[in-house]
């Protein structure tokens, strides 16, 4: 009979095999995903908001067109020996440089807006790709466990046919180890489509062909998150959403100053030259003009937008400390998941599967001694493998939570 020693050679012989085969197959670290992610088309979508809100930005400063009038100018229906003139006319309003800069720094400030939701976004898809990558690094944890497993019933099927020949094993054994066998087929089936699931899932964030295979790097790091403090300064500097919310408070702030330049005057000119029919002299006309919008009439709509815009600044203020209170919030409980899942992990670690092991191990030696039975083996190579399932289904749970952890508190 086989030693343990020497299933486990031939499981890693396997491995060894399956990795000569992937060879060919693109091998993505976490880091290299990422990046690809990060030139996503939806980010780049932003990126050419934010030069078109640029580059509204930059003819802010520019005037009315000038206008230039010409034609006849109190010229008399009836021949009059004051046959009036042919007048030639210009105008140029120039707007208060007071508003134009106003105008300039308010849409100016809209594309950092954007900016700050490009990033808001971009921490979205980071989250939802490390989701995925952790999701299929336990996929293919559980895919090895089941090689192992795998090997374990071959060894046991392969042992229970030598001792059926001589008697001393029960065909119904031997069907419930082919059983338990085929089971892992279906087990196996369901992994690899999930496997394949997340891999369209994280080609599609790549921005690549959706069935292209690659191997991941299946190294796991666990933060220390469950210690980690958090207060609503550090948010406030670190999340993407609160930064956004910062530049809208600074845009209506903005938008007052552009309010509150309306008060200031415009000036323009007029100049007009006439050429006199009937021998009179030529005339002109040199006229300057400004605007008076402090006048009751006028100011009524600038000041009524302004008093808006301070109640919409009150509101923003007060979404961002409820944003704050909610992201503290979520942080705090999150750490605390944390905590809890490595307790259940460690114990599974330290106790669960070590106690599970030693069963199948007496389990096991019986059977080779004859004073047990094949079931009991079975059994004990089942409910091993069941534990192993529900500590990377723990693992799983806690590279969720870290990677919840990270996107509210954007730590990418």
């Amino acid at each position: 009979m086989k030693t343990t020693h020497q299933i486990v050679y031939t499981t890693l012989i396997c491995f060894a095999a399956m990795t000569a085969a992937n060879a060919q197959v693109q091998r993505l670290p976490l880091d290299s995903v990422l990046a690809r992610v990060a030139a996503n088309p939806a980010l780049q979508a932003y990126d050419a908001r934010v030069n078109a809100q640029n580059a509204y930005a930059a003819g802010a400063k520019s005037l009315d067109a000038p206008k230039i009038s010409a034609g006849q100018y109190q010229v008399p229906y009836q021949p009059s020996p004051n046959g009036g003139s042919f007048m030639i006319e210009a105008e140029q309003l120039f707007n208060n440089p007071a508003k134009l800069n106003a105008k300039e720094d308010y849409m100016k400030g809209m594309s950092k807006v954007t900016v700050e939701d490009k990033n808001y976004l971009k921490n979205q898809l980071i989250a939802r790709a490390k989701q995925y990558y952790n999701e299929r690094i336990v996929l293919e944890k559980k895919l090895a466990l089941l090689q192992i497993t795998q090997s374990l019933l071959e060894y046991m099927l392969k042992d229970a046919n030598i001792r059926l020949t001589y008697g001393k094993e029960k065909l119904s054994n031997i069907y419930k180890a082919k059983a338990d066998l085929f089971e892992l087929d279906n087990i196996r089936e369901q992994l690899s489509n999930e496997v394949n699931q997340k891999n369209i899932m994280l080609n599609t964030l790549m921005t690549r062909d959706k069935h292209t295979a690659f191997i991941v790097d299946t190294s796991v790091v666990l933060k220390d998150y469950e210690i980690a403090k958090t207060d609503t300064a550090t948010l406030a500097n670190a999340r993407s959403d609160i930064k956004g919310l910062n530049r809208n408070i600074e845009l209506q702030q903005l938008n007052a100053q552009m309010e509150y330049s309306k008060r200031k005057p415009d000036f323009g000119i007029q100049a007009a030259h006439m050429l006199s029919y009937g021998g009179y002299p030529n005339q002109y006309i040199l006229m300057a003009s400004i605007t008076i919008p402090i006048a009751p009439w006028a100011s009524k709509e600038y000041k009524a937008n302004i008093k808006g815009i301070r109640y919409e600044v009150e509101e923003l203020q007060q979404k961002k400390l409820d944003m704050l209170n909610q992201a503290e919030g979520q942080l705090t409980g999150l750490s605390t998941n944390i905590a809890s899942k490595k307790r259940q992990l460690k114990n599974y670690q330290q106790n669960i599967i070590p106690a599970l092991q030693n069963g199948y191990k007496t389990a096991l030696q019986a059977y080779d001694q004859n004073t047990g039975d094949l079931p009991s083996v079975l059994n004990g190579i089942k409910d091993l493998q069941m534990a192993r399932m529900e500590c990377l289904d723990r693992l799983q749970e806690l590279l969720t939570l870290q990677v919840a952890y990270e996107r509210e508190n954007e730590s990418n």
